[in-house]
């Protein structure tokens, strides 16, 4: 699967927002405020936000953010941008090894995360670089 966007492209005219997080605990609530701050950003620029995006769009970040927490030895950084219609949702770490997508198992206990994220989510994939990873949301305003 392919980004919709060319993770690198530079586009002026895209509202985005990002933040490092050095790691512990304190990052995902850090996270949940930045998607509270970027969603009323949206709202001010005149961009329709339907009711339930502001829900979704901090469980989808906890989910990710956690995900770089538990798996990444150093700090990860979080950007959210509107593309497209849609809100990107980056979350770059350190460490080496992908997301394991799992399949569905209403009987395992945990480890439910990535299946959440690619329920929400239009589009998620994965791009190495020299020195981790990123992990790419699409989740829909629509």
């Amino acid at each position: 699967m392919t980004p919709a966007r060319r993770p690198d492209a530079v586009d002026s005219s895209v509202l985005s927002t990002a933040v490092d997080l050095s790691g512990g605990s304190g990052m995902i609530p850090a996270a949940r405020d930045l998607v509270r701050a970027f969603v009323a950003r949206l709202g001010e620029a005149g961009v329709e936000v339907p009711r339930t995006f502001p829900d979704d769009a901090r469980l989808v970040v906890s989910e990710l953010v956690t995900n770089a927490l538990r798996h990444a030895p150093g700090p990860c950084r979080l950007k959210l941008a509107l593309v497209d219609g849609q809100v990107e949702i980056a979350v770059t770490d350190t460490g080496e090894g992908f997301p394991t997508f799992l399949p569905r198992d209403p009987l395992r206990v945990g480890r439910h995360g990535l299946e959440i994220v690619t329920r929400l989510c239009d589009e998620v994939i994965t791009k190495p670089h020299d020195r981790g990873k990123t992990v790419y949301a699409r989740l829909p305003l629509a």
